[in-house]
């Protein structure tokens, strides 16, 4: 029975990661035909007011349904898992109710500190689907915790897909029909609403169908004494998944009030200081896609960590720890530098110009930063050493807070990009400083740190000298089909060199490769 419920499991953590990599990518590419079709100003506007949504979507898609699906799991039987559900709703519908009431209400206020009051109809929009957090996660934590991923997956993707065709047509609309980049924006944000709204009826399909439990919780609600504790586990433990989870979304939020009002105080116009947020802004979706490989390694850690760590199987434990670290770091590193490396191929093939290559070069570094965080977040996580998160990431968070409109007056968005690095570089020497001295040695083991600078310095000179080959044969790229050939080339040539280095050089053990995917036919190639 054990073997059968940890086979259900790993199926089901294999469905959600799967569901979660298509809908983050969807997240991400949708935005490279938007800002092409409504420009840097467009990207500018929308983007603005992304962050509010992105944290409602954080909220009803990963943070508390991973909470609730837990208290739903400690339960002895179906009896008290409804109990504990109809007690646990009430705070979650207020929590949810504030949000809305404070971003709907104070839309004219957020928009003229952000320093566009004509922000103020999109942030209207978008408050209202913090109305729909309460049903959404706890239809899919109730789901989860039965161990049923298959409606979250489902609900998660049609969501995405419903909100990106609504955001394509509004872009299309753009140039159709003449519509202003502001009523393009209400109309883009309003995908989100219409997804949300999609996702229940399938979430409330799946409940009728399957019969998991009961959705008494929505209307049948218990408030008793006590409750206080459970209140407190809801803000800490559902808080801090659902903070690292839109953790890069809250430096977009700071960004948002900070950067564009920077520009206009260093003396830039109004109108230039749009576009400039609006290309800054590009790096985003290319820090997003970067994350997708990095972040799913937390998804797929995280239950092993935990397994070993309630087990008190201490040797195990930290193995799994290491190698979780190695293993993020050296994939997060090689897609940064990379990455970087290619940028201006990459932002004239997907964004139709070379601007902010600089900046963008900076701020996709966030890239190897944030997996590093999540990897000892998940890490803490599973030893449920939740205060050192909290903190780690609240000093990261200040770190952004105070620099970002000195380093935007000073320096422009490349400012920006550098208080963005240095909030991250804050987070993670304090979550290095909380753990254990046993996992962090994963940095000098076998000389790791070594190898893999070598890695990647071999894989830096080898793309480098693929641009000079380039620059020389073709001169200057002036056509986007030539620029993401050129771009995907590299990528090839780029990840080819790095692993190849890596298995000459041995980074990892033969016995760590095995346990990686596609581990054993990495092995087979080298010989």
């Amino acid at each position: 029975m054990a073997h059968k419920e940890m086979r259900s499991m790993m199926q089901g953590a294999a469905i959600l990661t799967i569901a979660s990599f298509i809908a983050k990518v969807l997240s991400a590419v949708y935005r490279v035909p938007y800002q092409n079709l409504v420009g840097d100003e467009g990207f500018y506007v929308y983007q603005q007011v992304y962050p509010i949504y992105g944290i409602a979507m954080t909220l009803g898609l990963s943070g508390l349904p991973q909470f609730i699906s837990k208290i739903v799991a400690e339960q002895p039987d179906i009896s008290k898992q409804k109990k504990m559900l109809q007690r646990l709703f009430p705070f979650v519908f207020v929590i949810a109710g504030l949000c809305w009431a404070f971003f709907f209400l104070g839309s004219h206020e957020i928009a003229f500190m952000m320093g566009d009051h004509r922000l103020a109809s999109l942030i209207q929009v978008v408050s209202f689907t913090f109305l729909l957090v309460p049903i959404l996660s706890f239809y899919r934590g109730n789901f989860q915790g039965h161990l049923l991923m298959v409606p979250s997956a489902v609900s998660q993707v049609t969501e995405q897909i419903v909100r990106v065709g609504v955001i394509l047509i509004a872009a299309y609309s753009f140039s159709r029909f003449g519509w202003s980049v502001y009523q393009t924006g209400t109309i883009a944000m309003g995908g989100a609403l219409f997804g949300g709204i999609v996702a229940v009826g399938i979430l409330w399909y799946y409940d009728r169908k399957i019969r998991v439990g009961s959705s008494a919780y929505l209307t049948q609600w218990k408030v008793e004494k006590g409750s206080g504790k459970l209140f407190g586990r809801l803000v800490i433990e559902g808080g801090i998944v659902s903070l690292y989870s839109a953790y890069l979304i809250f430096y977009q939020l700071i960004d948002s009030f900070l950067v564009k009002n920077s520009l206009v105080a260093a003396g830039i116009s109004d109108a230039a200081a749009k576009v400039d947020k609006g290309v800054y802004d590009r790096g985003q979706p290319l820090v997003q896609l970067g994350l997708v490989v990095a972040l799913a390694l937390s998804s797929s850690f995280l239950p092993a960590l935990t397994k070993y760590f309630m087990s008190q199987e201490k040797t195990r434990f930290l193995q799994v720890a290491k190698l979780f670290l190695r293993l993020t770091t050296t994939v997060a590193t090689a897609a940064s530098i990379g990455l970087a490396l290619l940028l201006p191929y990459i932002n004239f093939a997907l964004f139709k110009d070379y601007k902010g290559n600089g900046v963008l070069g900076v701020y996709v570094c966030s890239i190897a930063f944030m997996a590093v965080i999540q990897a000892y977040q998940s890490i803490l996580q599973s030893r449920n050493q939740f205060m050192t998160s909290i903190v780690s990431a609240g000093i990261g968070l200040l770190v952004k807070l105070f620099l970002t409109s000195s380093l935007t007056y000073k320096w422009g968005t490349l400012g920006a990009s550098v208080s963005t690095i240095a909030g991250l570089i804050a987070t993670l020497c304090l979550l290095i400083l909380f753990s254990k001295n046993e996992i962090n040695r994963f940095i000098v083991e076998n000389h790791f740190f070594r190898k893999l600078t070598a890695s990647i310095g071999t894989m830096g000179i080898v793309l480098l000298c693929y641009q000079g080959v380039i620059a020389l044969l073709l001169g200057n790229i002036e056509h986007r089909g030539q620029a993401l050939i050129i771009a995907i080339v590299g990528v090839l040539i780029g990840g080819a060199t790095f692993i190849f280095m890596i298995i000459k050089i041995r980074l990892f053990t033969t016995r760590e490769w095995l346990t990686l995917p596609f581990g054993a036919k990495i092995l087979r190639m080298k010989r």
